[in-house]
């Protein structure tokens, strides 16, 4: 049944028109890189990749609205309009529902971050050392099941969940967190670059983390732990509306 719900819910996320919208975000990056390698600057290519490409583009927008736009909807959207409904009152344990719907974000937010990551990353190092632009690429597939575990979770417990997303990207993540560096440690973005750090290897600090690779991942864990068990408790108890 889980791989039956999975394969519906990737079918239905990439009919949606959101989800051309999201490979044209994705595909910002790479625009952003061959514009560097054209222009006329004497900036250290791999310097540029980890602070410009990777930290200011796709930590900070590309990934988060992405893991946004598909975690609020594989579930909150059916559970908002009452299309849930026969899936819900079906004799089945509630997380063998929930486990597709976090799956299929993860797997479709991984797969657009990773590539636009690694073709926006050789295009602007062209041809030099790669660490960054694997480090980066680690970094996206953890942040990505991250991301989209919380909004999944969110979706579950609040109908406006990408309102709240984009408070937690734009104020919480972009505002407080560069504002009070212990709130840090409540961010994902901080979270992806930790990793990101550790595992380019020769290139410590190369993205400028607050926390370490070791802490990182020690969150990540937490917190997609308990956000799948917050909404896996939430849909047991939701309410679903038929629809008429």
């Amino acid at each position: 049944m889980i791989g039956f719900l999975l394969t519906l819910t990737l079918r239905q996320q990439l009919l949606r028109k959101s989800t051309l919208m999201l490979i044209v975000l994705s595909l910002l990056p790479v625009l952003v890189a061959l514009l560097f390698r054209l222009s006329d600057n004497n900036e250290d290519p791999q310097t540029w990749t980890a602070d410009v490409l990777y930290n200011g583009l796709i930590v900070t927008a590309v990934l988060p609205l992405t893991a946004l736009m598909f975690g609020t909807s594989v579930l909150g959207d059916e559970l908002e309009d009452g299309t849930a409904f026969y899936l819900l009152t079906k004799p089945m344990p509630r997380w063998e529902i929930l486990m597709p719907k976090l799956i299929a974000p993860w797997i479709l937010t991984s797969v657009l971050l990773v590539a636009s990551t690694v073709i926006s990353g050789l295009i602007a190092i062209d041809g030099g050392p790669r660490d960054v632009v694997f480090g980066a690429a680690v970094a996206m597939v953890l942040g990505s099941l991250v991301y989209s575990t919380v909004f999944v979770a969110l979706s579950v417990m609040s109908s406006h969940a990408l309102v709240f997303g984009l408070i937690y990207v734009f104020i919480w993540e972009g505002a407080v967190a560069g504002l009070f560096e212990g709130v840090r440690y409540l961010s994902v973005r901080h979270y992806t670059l930790g990793v990101a750090d550790w595992t380019a290897g020769k290139v410590p600090d190369t993205f400028d983390a607050y926390v370490s690779g070791e802490t990182a991942l020690i969150l990540m864990a937490l917190v997609t732990a308990g956000a799948s068990i917050l909404a896996n408790k939430r849909l047991q108890q939701a309410e679903i509306r038929e629809r008429p």
